[in-house]
């Protein structure tokens, strides 16, 4: 895991700075980062997700062990209610208590952020939904790793659609990126719903796990809203709005998220007792 001096005061929070474009170049690799993951337990189509049983444990102490097991720096639960903090303390995790009211798990994981003495000591933010108790931990070190690159803002995920049903799945968030032939990541250009790009060639299913830099996550929750974003219903598209550089990186398998009862089976299979 990496170590990272801390610093004895909170610092200010950063809202609003941003990087000059001519700065990118002179950027270092972040070298102190935080995993942090939302929770919540508001869930239309399964409520209490984060309770949800897995061979005896909570879904969400899944997601954090998946997420201490990457070894890519310390892990903070995000959560809105005391239940949740509990649960991780239990396992000897951490966790904090954020406004129940949050837009978006970027916000929660921002307030989370600013709330935790000395936490100017992180330069990056990866951001794991907490509904992905079988996420491979290396998926999380891949997105982490698209940082060192001085240009990139944000560092996502990606898989290619092998499923033809997928391609036209409204809830299926396709990335399109500029992939060069025996690369292996690229510069996200658009997000969508729909089947896109058009024509014939391969199309990619985004992953929603996200790797911040610290100002560009400070820099994302202080923006409002963008037209396109409120629109696909998909919040990278406020980034690429403020001209950040997201960088996406392809991985051979889609994370399961849970949103279903029958999602839910499908993951207590799949982490069944050895």
């Amino acid at each position: 895991m990496g170590k990272c001096g801390f610093l004895a005061v909170k610092l200010d929070s950063p809202r609003g700075m941003r990087h000059p474009k001519h700065m990118e170049k002179h950027r270092q690799p972040p070298h102190c980062p935080i995993i942090i993951i939302p929770a919540r337990m508001t869930s239309t189509r399964l409520p209490g997700k984060p309770f949800a049983d897995i061979h005896g444990e909570p879904m969400i102490v899944h997601v954090w062990r998946r997420a201490t097991e990457s070894d890519v720096g310390p892990v903070l639960v995000a959560c809105d209610t005391a239940e949740i903090v509990d649960a991780i303390k239990k396992v000897g995790g951490n966790a904090v208590l954020t406004r129940p009211d949050h837009p978006s798990g970027s916000d929660r994981i921002w307030e989370a952020l600013n709330e935790m003495e000395g936490s100017g000591a992180y330069d990056a933010v990866i951001n794991v939904q907490g509904d992905l108790p079988v996420i491979d931990p290396k998926a999380i070190a891949a997105a982490f790793d698209l940082l060192k690159d001085p240009a990139v803002d944000i560092g996502t995920l990606a898989v290619e659609i092998k499923n033809e049903a997928e391609k036209n799945a409204n809830q299926v968030t396709k990335a399109v990126f500029d992939l060069s032939p025996d690369t292996q990541s690229g510069r996200a250009l658009y997000f969508s719903r729909l089947p896109v790009p058009a024509n014939a060639g391969p199309m990619y299913h985004h992953v929603g796990l996200y790797a911040y830099r610290r100002e560009a996550l400070a820099h994302f929750v202080d923006a409002p809203p963008s037209p396109l974003e409120l629109r696909e219903k998909l919040e990278q598209l406020r980034a690429l709005a403020l001209g950040m550089r997201i960088e996406v990186g392809v991985i051979e398998a889609v994370p399961l998220g849970v949103d279903t009862p029958e999602d839910l089976e499908t993951v207590r299979k799949m982490l069944g007792k050895k």
